[in-house]
């Protein structure tokens, strides 16, 4: 699973940034872009010459970055596996030699006029160490930030997860079946110790979508018990792969959203639609319910925290590769999620 193991890479302080990462490839961009054009101002001699020094940069330049990108992009594996030190060296290293060979084939395309062209040769590769340099470092830097903000959001995940409701209702629920129905209870009280030790375990950046998905089943069992045939699961999971990673409790805070804000409120109760797929390399998530018809200034403020929660971590792991959405209709509520496809290390 090299995809996985170069997210959780990025989670860390001192890691290079996944060049297979769209989020990733757009700052490179950006950041390779605003130095060439500060390199463009500091070279020209007046505004006059502002274009042809854009233009002279620009062939250089365009070619250099695109080669770069595309190798990095096949490289990432093989770049995961170094230690970051040696894979800042190996990285400075392609960008120095595509530099180098560039300008070599460019022939006078890119020689300034009276200057030497083994000393605008030389100019340039250090020109293009030094811009790598620095993209390395602000990747670097922010991956050190990122590693806080995703630390303290794993701890407001903990804290959100699992509500003082949820924990009363449920121990309610078994202790009116206890007497009546005590192998139930029994598997009622199993149901709860493996739903806390989940959610109080330590805090890992991904887990097998069907360890989340027994998980879940297991959270409404709970909530069936308390409910009864109010609440109704309709699960559409059939072609979802048994390696799929996903962030740990990402679906059982939606569920729990929806029947506390949808079924529970409803005289009837209703039924809550999961479809989980894979399309190429991506995974869906949709979680549809039913809902009171309510203005949306009355929704929980403990709703917008929990989903809060998780569009924060999707955007701290993925960047740019992961989506959501809510559509709140007037008597639905869907939450829709897409992830890439990641597989599970084989052992």
């Amino acid at each position: 699973m090299n995809k996985a193991r170069s997210i959780k890479q990025n989670a860390l302080s001192d890691a290079l940034p996944n060049f297979r990462n769209l989020g990733v490839t757009l700052r490179i961009l950006l950041i390779s872009s605003g130095l060439a054009l500060l390199q463009t101002i500091l070279l020209a001699n007046a505004w006059a010459d502002l274009p042809l020094r854009m233009m002279q940069i620009a062939m250089l330049f365009t070619p250099i970055l695109l080669a770069s990108l595309l190798l990095l992009w096949v490289l990432q594996p093989w770049l995961e596996q170094l230690p970051y030190w040696y894979g800042v060296l190996a990285v400075n290293a392609l960008l120095a030699g595509l530099t180098l060979v560039t300008y070599l084939l460019g022939g006078e395309l890119y020689r300034s006029p009276g200057n030497d062209r083994y000393f605008d040769m030389v100019r340039y590769v250090l020109l293009g160490i030094m811009v790598c340099g620095i993209v390395l470092m602000y990747f670097r830097m922010r991956s050190r930030l990122l590693s806080h903000a995703l630390h303290e959001a794993r701890l407001q995940v903990l804290r959100a997860r699992i509500r003082p409701h949820f924990l009363f209702n449920s121990i309610n629920a078994v202790l009116g079946i206890v007497r009546a129905h005590p192998k139930q209870a029994e598997t009622a009280l199993e149901d709860m110790a493996d739903l806390f030790r989940m959610a109080m375990s330590e805090a890992q950046d991904f887990v097998l979508l069907k360890q989340e998905i027994q998980l879940c089943k297991q959270y409404i069992a709970l909530e069936q018990l308390r409910m009864g045939d109010r609440l109704r699961v309709d699960w559409q999971i059939q072609d979802i792969p048994n390696d799929a990673l996903i962030p740990p409790l990402l679906l059982q805070p939606l569920l729990e959203n929806a029947v506390y804000h949808g079924i529970e409120p409803l005289a009837l109760g209703g039924s809550i639609g999961i479809v989980l797929r894979r399309s190429g390399n991506e995974l869906k998530f949709t979680v549809e319910n039913p809902c009171a018809i309510r203005n949306e200034s009355a929704l929980h403020a403990g709703n917008k925290m929990a989903l809060q929660n998780i569009r924060e971590r999707l955007e701290l792991l993925f960047d740019a590769e992961a989506s959501y959405q809510v559509e709140n209709g007037k008597d639905f509520y869907r939450v829709e999620i897409t992830l890439p496809y990641m597989k599970e290390i084989a052992k």
